[in-house]
């Protein structure tokens, strides 16, 4: 699948029950997102799509054109582990909508966490202040094996 930008200018946001592996290996790839995500490992990316308990999309006539991705307990913290946005369709606000959508679906006390990849630091340097994302580097991560 493709993202055509000319097919339709209405984007539909929704926070979603499941999410679709192969919609989300799609979105992956036409984001640019693949290249950091397994996507060739069916096992593993089934297992990222059921474990989601927090899924905002953004759908462009049924076809998915931008994904925020969370784990979260809804009182305390989400983690919003992938946002993808199609490369067709980036910059007209999806992210940062999804962004959104994402913090306030966690509820009021719930702090957003999220590690960027080193090619979406420019949009998160541009878009972060205006939604109230603050650059911390009081972070650590353990990497996996």
């Amino acid at each position: 699948m493709t993202g055509n930008p000319a097919n339709s200018s209405e984007i539909a946001y929704a926070v979603e029950e499941r999410l679709d592996p192969a919609e989300m290996v799609d979105v992956f790839r036409r984001s640019g997102l693949a290249e950091r995500r397994p996507v060739d490992n069916a096992g593993l990316v089934e297992r990222m799509a059921a474990g989601a308990n927090l899924v905002v999309t953004a759908r462009a006539g049924g076809l998915m054109v931008g994904l925020a991705r969370s784990v979260t307990d809804f009182a305390y913290c989400v983690y919003l582990s992938d946002l993808a946005t199609d490369s067709a369709w980036q910059g007209r606000g999806i992210g940062r909508r999804l962004i959104e959508m994402t913090r306030d679906a966690a509820g009021p006390n719930a702090n957003l966490i999220l590690i960027s990849a080193p090619r979406a630091m420019d949009f998160y340097r541009r878009v972060g202040p205006d939604i109230g994302l603050e650059n911390v580097d009081s972070g650590w991560i353990l990497r996996r094996q």
